[in-house]
């Protein structure tokens, strides 16, 4: 997972597990006790991730059922979330090593042709 507060990275997760295919609208999500058991945190750090979640409109709750991912979430929007913080990762990384952006997208496009990329 990705550096910051636990609640975020549980939250980023969920997103690229969308994003990626893994997880469809509909599917149920482990409970806070099954999640928290499972990742060794405090049951409040998975409850924050999940509201964190609901308030953005990724998942729901249904009483006594359990928490789901929505019905309605559009999946591309969580793929082009995900480019959007991959890229401002990379600018940064450009950046620091002062490359022009030029030879950043060059590089960039050597990658995904070449099929380097994992």
């Amino acid at each position: 997972m990705a550096a910051g507060p636990i609640y975020r990275q549980i939250a980023h997760h969920v997103h690229r597990a969308l994003a990626r295919g893994l997880l469809k609208p509909e599917d149920r999500l482990p409970s806070v006790r099954e999640l928290a058991q499972q990742l060794k945190v405090n049951q409040n750090t998975v409850v924050h991730a999940y509201s964190q979640l609901e308030r953005e409109g990724v998942i729901e709750t249904r009483r006594g059922l359990g928490t789901f991912i929505r019905a309605d979430i559009p999946l591309h929007v969580s793929q082009h979330e995900l480019l959007i913080a991959a890229a401002h990762r990379y600018a940064q990384e450009v950046k620091a090593l002062s490359v022009s952006t030029g030879e950043a997208v060059k590089v960039i496009r050597e990658v995904l042709d070449a099929g380097n990329v994992g």
